[in-house]
């Protein structure tokens, strides 16, 4: 039985990092990078590129959404306030970050098992991204080890703008 409707992403509702509500519905209109992200993992310097890319196409409809999750190697053991400190300080981390959340596995979190099932990428390891277009619908997935700096991310993501 899914866990979600055909609402696409808006349908979820999260806490930030620093606690306060947002729905996924307050993105409508914006293409959406989703990524479960992890402090303590190789890819974790990936955090940069992110900013660089938020920086640069968040004025034209992009928004990036950080998920962090403890799924794969324990790579995220921190709270919610270890995790924004070290996100900003270390990364100056500005695009939204939320509540930790399971991303595979039997609980993983119903956006998660939609954004597999919606683009037919199980979540492989720390920073897979999923891309989402203006209507809230998962269109595709990147690979963990693929940065956002691959023309491939670059151009699907300036196709959806």
């Amino acid at each position: 039985m899914k866990e979600y409707n055909d609402d696409g992403v808006y349908g979820f509702r999260f806490q930030t990092l620093d606690g306060r509500p947002c729905a996924l519905k307050d993105f409508e209109g914006k293409v959406l990078l989703i990524v479960n992200v992890a402090s303590k993992c190789g890819l974790t310097p990936q955090y940069a590129d992110l900013q660089l890319l938020y920086d640069k196409y968040k004025p034209r409809g992009l928004e990036i959404l950080g998920f962090p999750s403890n799924n794969f190697g324990a790579q995220e053991p921190g709270t919610h306030e270890e995790i924004y400190q070290f996100c900003t300080q270390n990364y100056g981390v500005t695009f939204p970050m939320f509540e930790k959340i399971s991303v595979s596995g039997e609980d993983a979190h119903p956006l998660y098992k939609y954004l597999a099932e919606h683009t037919y990428a199980p979540v492989k390891w720390n920073f897979q991204k999923f891309l989402v277009d203006k209507t809230g619908k998962a269109v595709q997935s990147f690979e963990p080890t693929m940065t956002v700096e691959d023309s491939r991310i670059i151009e699907a993501i300036e196709a959806l703008l």
